[in-house]
């Protein structure tokens, strides 16, 4: 083959690959809402949840974003702190967000971010430990505070945003 038919047909491929790649760039372009479009956005109620009387929702859905409330490690039957301290209430919170979650058809693979609140970094390690047992490999971001208190007396309290994959 000669020089210059090497040329076209290299010019062809390439052209192509980019006609496929924007292709495949339209179509995923348009499986997304246009800049501006509406988003469904829906409150999630999961089956077993606490009750706190208060006036925020579990989770909203927004389009195949779910943005999670605080959860405090509070007992989804009796509303109440879990006895156990820092290890125990941590638990109960993840489990409490593992139920919206799912409620959305959702998982912990799902969580992209969380932001944690405790109230002694004393316990810091004892949160790590059981926080690990939900995110065990490729864990979300995520930034710890301290603060004096939160509400009931709780030691923990847990937000996340997810996005369905």
């Amino acid at each position: 083959m000669s020089t210059g038919r090497v040329r076209v047909a290299a010019v062809a491929g390439v052209a192509g690959l980019v006609v496929g790649i924007a292709a495949t760039l339209t179509a995923r372009r348009s499986e997304q809402p246009a800049p501006g479009a509406a988003v469904e956005r829906r409150v999630v109620r999961p089956d077993r949840a606490p009750s706190t009387g208060l006036p925020f929702s579990a989770g909203i859905l927004a389009g195949d974003t779910l943005y999670i409330s605080g959860h405090l490690g509070r007992d989804p039957v009796t509303s109440q702190l879990v006895p156990g301290g820092i290890e125990a209430e941590t638990r109960q919170s993840l489990a409490n967000i593992g139920e919206v979650l799912k409620a959305a058809g959702m998982n912990f693979g799902d969580v992209t971010t969380v932001t944690a609140v405790i109230t002694n970094f004393d316990d810091f390690a004892t949160f790590n430990a059981v926080y690990q047992e939900f995110f065990p490999k490729d864990p979300p971001a995520r930034a710890t505070v301290q603060v004096a208190a939160l509400n009931a007396g709780a030691h923990v309290e847990m937000q996340m945003i997810a996005v369905r994959r």
